[in-house]
């Protein structure tokens, strides 16, 4: 469903309007007016002079506690002025650690509680300021996954994770490793170790479940559309066609190493095919509060998969045992909607009021096992005056079980016939610092795993997250 540490670009408001967050907490006032760019000054909590571009909204506290996006400085702020006098050489760096925790008090196998979370570190070099490359940025980000998962350890069963941060690996590994570049008003490349969900089908992680976290295609067909905190070797081409209208596409390295436990950078041999994505989008920004991004995607995979129900005698697997159909390719669309509704914004960013979100996302039917999905909710700002930066958070979800795994199911008596998991969240994110994010949420799941069988599951969380 995500990345870390950016050095924020300093866009027309026009432009920015296409980094599109509607869950992203407003600034304080005070760090509103901090956000006016001032170069001269260097200043790593304000973005630099070269114009790198970002597909998710930047403001400062806005993505403490989304662990696919890059967090602000927090903790110790400008300690010694050492982050100002970095940022006057073209160097920001940033540090955060997110944590997830879940009660089970309905479902599963036993009620249990687990915490799991992530560490991230990692720095953009502004090579304008550093060596005079205009346009020029570059960005390595380590991070560290740890901690225990509820889904596995309690027996809930469910197609989607109650905490997002688990998983790909409880290791570190070097999650961004690129190079990007302006090159002129309109196109933007970027190369390197890098992953999808950073461009394509980009959407937040405010929610806990996975359901509602990151590019949605990454939640059906994870094995090769990889999101964070995966790196796969890749290449992008953006193409800003006015102020509102872009289009992109990329080829990303398949390499099932890649979700290795025991590699730190990269594996340079394992390939089985290429990731190519395509995306157009429009977005619209301003202070008239109707702040909005609309985009459609699609995606192609070379690399040879399995058929979810057939063997290589074109007979059920089920029945056989034998090896499974290689399908030579396989392949997805997808649309991602943000809008806001009602209250005010401020430099194509929401600051008060009520958006909404729709994903929706299609797979390859013949080798995707979950082959769509579907999730909607509402995000409000300024629900309770009294606590700046608080943010309401909805949303409901549907992952379905394809049809044809769930003929499988019927071939095999007494196996329960998956159809679809329903799943819900409401949290509510306050800061109580600048550099602290809290937010509790409450979960619940019908038909876990897509078993209608299957007893309901309820889960009492805490996400919660410090930046440094």
């Amino acid at each position: 469903m995500l990345p870390a540490l950016l050095v924020y670009a300093a866009l027309p408001s026009a432009v920015q309007a296409q980094a599109v967050d509607l869950g992203a907490p407003a600034p304080a006032p005070d760090a509103a007016a901090e956000q006016t760019p001032d170069t001269s000054q260097g200043d790593t909590q304000h973005r630099p002079r070269t114009p790198i571009r970002s597909t998710r909204d930047t403001s400062p506290s806005a993505l403490i506690g989304d662990t696919q996006s890059s967090p602000p400085p927090g903790l110790f702020g400008d300690w010694q002025k050492i982050r100002t006098r970095l940022g006057e050489r073209g160097i920001g760096l940033t540090a955060r650690y997110a944590s997830e925790s879940g009660y089970n008090f309905a479902g599963g196998e036993r009620k249990l509680f687990r915490e799991t979370g992530q560490f991230d570190v990692g720095a953009l070099l502004d090579l304008d300021k550093l060596v005079g490359l205009k346009g020029g940025a570059f960005q390595a980000t380590l991070t560290w996954r740890r901690g225990l998962n509820l889904s596995d350890a309690a027996g809930l069963g469910t197609l989607q994770q109650v905490q997002e941060v688990y998983g790909r690996g409880q290791t570190a590994r070097v999650t961004q490793l690129w190079y990007e570049q302006r090159i002129g008003d309109k196109v933007e490349i970027k190369v390197g170790r890098t992953n999808p969900g950073e461009d394509f089908a980009v959407f937040s992680c405010h929610f806990q479940n996975l359901s509602f976290c990151g590019a949605q295609p990454g939640n059906l067909v994870g094995d090769y559309w990889q999101n964070w905190p995966v790196g796969q070797w890749g290449g992008r081409v953006r193409v800003d066609l006015n102020d509102h209208l872009y289009v992109q596409t990329a080829a990303y390295e398949i390499n099932p190493r890649n979700l290795d436990d025991h590699f730190f950078v990269a594996h340079f041999h394992g390939a089985t095919g290429a990731l190519v994505p395509i995306e157009a989008g429009y977005s619209r920004g301003g202070d008239d509060g109707h702040v909005g991004s609309y985009k459609v995607g699609g995606w192609v995979s070379t690399a040879d998969r399995a058929d979810v129900l057939l063997d290589i005698n074109r007979q059920p697997i089920v029945i056989t045992g034998l090896d499974p159909l290689q399908r030579s390719s396989a392949y997805g669309v997808y649309i991602a909607v943000q809008q806001q509704l009602t209250g005010t914004s401020k430099d194509g960013k929401s600051v008060t009021g009520l958006g909404m979100f729709a994903n929706i996302t299609q797979a390859d039917r013949k080798t995707s096992v979950t082959d769509n999905q579907v999730s909607i909710g509402l995000f409000y700002k300024g629900l309770v005056p009294a606590v700046p930066g608080d943010v309401l958070g909805f949303a409901v979800a549907r992952t379905n079980v394809n049809g044809r795994a769930a003929e499988a199911d019927r071939l095999v008596p007494g196996t329960p016939v998956r159809d679809a998991e329903y799943a819900s969240e409401i949290y509510y994110s306050i800061h109580p610092a600048d550099w602290l994010e809290l937010r509790p949420n409450v979960q619940f799941i019908h038909h876990p795993g897509g078993v209608k069988s299957a007893n309901d599951v309820g889960v009492l969380g805490l996400k919660a997250a410090i930046t440094l």
